[in-house]
């Protein structure tokens, strides 16, 4: 019987995380963690919100009891904001937060980060996007600077693997079993560098007269 194999996939997900104002001193260990646990930190920045700026940030959580107090929280200190981006970044950055309640999370989620630095339902120490959807309005939110394009996932990075990149890795990898050098690895990284089809070239060479 023939083994059906899933297919590859290529799809690297970002999403928002909030060190909260109660726990900024802990940034280095927090980011840390965040880097150990497979993450990368595409963006960062320290800022401060405003209580105006808290309410549009949380206005799905607007007419809640807690919306006054969660406003005044996040307000009350300056914050460090962080795009990450992995493989399911989203599902994966929320259960390495752990459950929202800080006090929850110290009992049944007890190596979590909110377990770790979290004080209570409220105070719980750090956010996370709860879907890519909200990611992208989140991140958009705290970095309006950043252009979130769409990354190719299934066929489209299959296509893009297939038109940009594996001609000329293969390229490469065919000069250097002919080469055979002492260190392969340096070797392409530098024939890649010098190879490289996006690499901006000069269509004719520039003359001393052309120059001054």
């Amino acid at each position: 019987m023939q083994m059906l194999m899933p297919e590859p996939q290529i799809f690297v997900e970002r999403t928002l995380a909030l060190i909260k104002p109660d726990v900024v001193d802990k940034e280095e260990e927090i980011e840390e963690c965040i880097l150990r646990s497979g993450f990368l930190i595409l963006q960062k920045r320290k800022l401060q919100l405003s209580p105006e700026q808290c309410s549009n940030f949380y206005a799905d959580q607007y007419g809640k009891v807690f919306f006054p107090n969660l406003t005044a929280y996040m307000s009350s200190g300056p914050l460090v904001a962080m795009v990450l981006a992995r493989h399911r970044a989203v599902s994966y950055w929320k259960e390495l937060l752990g459950p929202s309640n800080s006090i929850r999370a110290k009992r049944t989620h007890p190596h979590s980060l909110r377990a770790i630095y979290g004080t209570d339902d409220l105070r719980n120490a750090l956010h996370g996007s709860l879907s890519i959807s909200t990611a992208e309005r989140e991140i958009r939110f705290m970095f309006p600077e950043v252009i979130l394009e769409p990354i190719p996932a299934g066929q489209r990075a299959r296509d893009y693997l297939n038109l940009y990149v594996k001609p000329t890795l293969l390229a490469g990898l065919t000069a250097l079993c002919k080469e055979k050098p002492a260190d392969p690895m340096t070797w392409l990284a530098d024939w890649l560098i010098e190879h490289n089809p996006n690499k901006p070239r000069l269509q004719h060479p520039i003359t001393e007269e052309e120059h001054q």
